[in-house]
């Protein structure tokens, strides 16, 4: 039987930090998640492999690497309400509910909602508040945000998205303009306005209904 113990061990020894990740919050949630248990059961063994894990329906739990790198960048304190979008099983859920005082979690599958919010009751993590939902309107009722956490590529961050964060919120997710490479990406908001850095390369897939639309071709 695969000691998973030792498994997630080492995805934080050689998926993360030897990719940046040196925040110690960061790493601590990391190391006390079971990732397994938000995968399917045939690819439990595989939970802690360094790439992106198929959830079906174009759905997928984030590769380690890059959900560490946009949660390091989103700088997450412990007084932090956070919104993530595309919640999938609730795997980023769990690991946010570590970090900060609240977590508003979208979800668009009622099949992965009733994963996640299984998952989360059996861990016992009671400041995450689930809402099925459409991903790209978030959850207004609940803004302002300091902390957005987007589950997957996006071509471009919704204005309704945007409008939620707080005065000086961090928005981390993976841009791209194309189906190749994209980019981690830091949006900042102050005074109205949103800031963009982009920091590391990513593969991440687009979340269903975030990806650009195509071009007209003569």
């Amino acid at each position: 039987m695969l000691d998973y113990r030792a498994a997630r061990l080492n995805m934080v020894e050689s998926q993360l930090r030897t990719n940046k990740v040196t925040d110690q919050a960061v790493l601590d949630a990391f190391l006390t998640v079971p990732r397994e248990r938000f995968v399917p059961e045939h690819l439990d063994g595989i939970a802690y492999v360094d790439e992106d894990i198929p959830l079906g329906g174009g759905r997928f739990l984030m590769e380690p690497m890059v959900l560490a790198r946009l949660m390091q960048l989103a700088e997450i304190g412990p007084a932090d309400g956070v919104l993530e979008i595309g919640a999938a099983t609730g795997y980023a859920s769990a690991l946010l509910a570590r970090m900060a005082a609240r977590v508003v979690a979208v979800e668009s599958e009622a099949k992965l909602a009733a994963i996640a919010r299984a998952r989360l009751q059996e861990l016992q993590i009671g400041n995450v508040t689930l809402l099925e939902g459409r991903l790209e309107e978030g959850y207004p009722a609940g803004a302002p945000y300091e902390v957005i956490v987007i589950g997957g590529a996006v071509g471009s961050v919704p204005d309704a998205l945007a409008r939620q964060l707080a005065d000086g919120g961090r928005l981390v997710t993976v841009l791209k303009t194309s189906s190749t490479m994209g980019q981690g990406v830091l949006m900042t908001h102050v005074a109205g306005a949103l800031s963009q850095r982009a920091v590391f390369d990513a593969g991440t897939p687009f979340l269903p209904g975030f990806a650009p639309a195509p071009g007209f071709v003569f």
